[in-house]
Parts: C-alpha cells; sequence; structure tokens
C-alpha cells in the first residue's frame, strides 16, 4: 500500500529541527511530504538544505489546519495520484522505529476502516499518554471528547493496558491515519473548523457513512502539543468551543440536535463563569465569542448536515463523572 507521510508546517523551523530527524530515519516505508502553510521563517530553506529528499508543498497562505491540509493533499495527489495512505503528522511528533508497518498493515488487512492512529505518548513524560489523542478517541452524549487514557486533565500512565487494536470513535490529528478513498469521497475537513475539532468532525462524517475508525497499539509515537497554538490560548478556547458546537450540529440526528445543543450552550455558559475565575477574562470572553461564531454558521452547519441512523456516542455525561464523580480514568467510566 503505497504509503505518505504529510506534515504541515507554519513557522516550524525549530520543530523541523528537532523532530524531523525520526521520521526521516523511520519512515522508509513511505514518501515524506511537508506541506507549508506560507511559513515567515526560513522553514522551506531549511528543508531545502538540510533534507533534499523531503517534497515540499507550498500554500500560498495560512490556511489553518484545515484547509491547509485539504489544499496541500490534493496538490501531493495531482503529483502522485497512486498514494493509498496518509498518515498526517504533527510537526512536533517523535516517531519510533517500525511505527509505520502496524499502522499499514491494519490498513491493507481491513478495508472498512477508514481512519486509525497509533498509541500517542507524551514527548516531555515519555511514560505518561498525551493529551491529544492518548489511546484513541470517544464523545459522551453532549459532545464532550475524551480518550482511553486521557479524561479532561488527566492522564494515565502506560502500563500496557491498551497495547491492543480496537475500534474508537475518533483518531487524534497529530498523527491521522487516512485513506486517500475515504478522505476525497468525505471532502477532507471542514475548512470552515480553521483548527481544532476537524478531525473529530471528519471521523463522525466516516462514522455516519458506515466507515470505521480505528486504534493500533501496536504502534508509538510521541507527541510534544502545543506547538503552534498554547495550550493556554484563549484563541484555542474559542476555536474548540465553536467548532465543538458545530460538529453537534452538522452529525447529531435530527431529532436530538436541538436538545443536546441547547444543553451544551448552557454548560458552556457556566464553564465560562468558571473560567473568569481559574483561567482569567480572555478565556471566559473566548466562550462568549464561540457562541457567537457559531450562531453566526450555523445556517451553513445545518445545511451540510448529513446524520447518520445510529448514536455512536456514549450515554455518559463526563463532566458530571469527572468533576462530581471523580471518576479520573477511563475504566471508571465503564
Amino acid at each position: 500500500m503505497k504509503t505518505a507521510v504529510a506534515i504541515l508546517n507554519w513557522n516550524g523551523r525549530k520543530l523541523l529541527e528537532e523532530f524531523l530527524p525520526s521520521v526521516v530515519k523511520y519512515s522508509g516505508q513511505a514518501e515524506i511530504w511537508v506541506i507549508d502553510n506560507s511559513s515567515e521563517d526560513d522553514s522551506v530553506s531549511y528543508l531545502k538544505s538540510e533534507f533534499p529528499e523531503i517534497q515540499i508543498i507550498r500554500n500560498s497562505e495560512n490556511f489553518g489546519f484545515a484547509k491547509g491540509y485539504n489544499d496541500g493533499i490534493q496538490k501531493i495527489i495531482e503529483i502522485d495520484p497512486d498514494i493509498e495512505l496518509f498518515c498526517l503528522l504533527n510537526s512536533d511528533v517523535e516517531v519510533t522505529e517500525n511505527w509505520l508497518k502496524p499502522m499499514i498493515e491494519l490498513f491493507e488487512e481491513n478495508p472498512e476502516i477508514a481512519v486509525a492512529q497509533p498509541k500517542i505518548m507524551d514527548y516531555k513524560n515519555r511514560n505518561k499518554f498525551e493529551y491529544a489523542g492518548a489511546a484513541g478517541g470517544f464523545i459522551d452524549n453532549f459532545g464532550y471528547p475524551y480518550c482511553r487514557g486521557r479524561v479532561f486533565w488527566t492522564l494515565e500512565e502506560d502500563k500496557g493496558q491498551y497495547d491492543d487494536i480496537t475500534e474508537v470513535f475518533w483518531a487524534s490529528g497529530a498523527c491521522f491515519f487516512v485513506r486517500t478513498s475515504d478522505f476525497l469521497e468525505m471532502k477532507g475537513f471542514d475548512e470552515s473548523f480553521f483548527a481544532h475539532m476537524e478531525e473529530i468532525d471528519l471521523c463522525w462524517r466516516l462514522n455516519n457513512s458506515g466507515r470505521k475508525i480505528y486504534y493500533c497499539g501496536h504502534s508509538k509515537i510521541y507527541h510534544l502539543g502545543g506547538g503552534t497554538l498554547k495550550t493556554n490560548s484563549p484563541r484555542k478556547t474559542c476555536l474548540n468551543f465553536r467548532n465543538n458546537l458545530g460538529m453537534l450540529a452538522k452529525n447529531l440526528p435530527k431529532e436530538k440536535r436541538f436538545p443536546v445543543i441547547f444543553c451544551r450552550l448552557v454548560l458552556d455558559g457556566i464553564t465560562g463563569v468558571i473560567f473568569m475565575f481559574y483561567e482569567g477574562l480572555p478565556h471566559c470572553l473566548a466562550v462568549v465569542r464561540a457562541h457567537f461564531g457559531f450562531y453566526k454558521r450555523l445556517p451553513a452547519y445545518l445545511k451540510s448536515s448529513k446524520s447518520g441512523k445510529k448514536n455512536y456516542f456514549e450515554k455518559k455525561l463526563v463532566p458530571y463523572q469527572y468533576f462530581i464523580k471523580k471518576r479520573k480514568l477511563f475504566e471508571d467510566l465503564k
């Protein structure tokens, strides 16, 4: 199966210096491409000088994660239409020896799988799972994402408990393997999201169409996290809240759309007040901006909605279990 590793870059010279060598060293089974989102630093000249074997796609401006990858992948396919599998890899990821083989074999042996992710560990605390994806993602009945190995801010230690291969609801955009045909069929990521939650939205759309999302614990990578938008960025807060609501409007069954979104708006309001005291006024205002951004885009979300017949989300209300019931681990949620 012809595979390409595609790394989206924006002003990431330092990240490329630190993390690209492991990708080059351990990715002999794949072509390596860097999609540059009109960087203003010397990323491109550095790549041409130090890694002349890597192919570069240059976008005309910083399109963010969603459109950046959409446009970049289209250009790569125009150059090499035989690529069957893409790995969309963050620029702040260290890969390990033999990381590709289990992932490629998973797709070769299971044609019903559209998307998959490996085990994602914390680059700085290497025995802990990493926030953005951990061991595969799910969402609860109000649209809150959580992972095996990570529930809200609690990160589990890797003790081999997720060394399996199993179906999940969503895969992390930090290391996102997607079959080319499925990516094109779904028309890629929703570009209105710009960044954050677009991979969950795409996985939900694929679930609604009858395709499968998987986690493969036989492959492991280490993710730094916060390489482009820092974890405490109000802009990141705004994008996460806005895009989460948009994802619900697009993908929920019609009969559940209004009650779930109404409840989420109320819960978001409570969260915004909490942010005022613990995260500061900018994060509270970010929630407000997220809601107005959602209202503005709601007609477009509803126009593009195409819900499936199944309820894929878990009926757990994870915030209640985590903050009230003090159930901090994925296993406790069962």
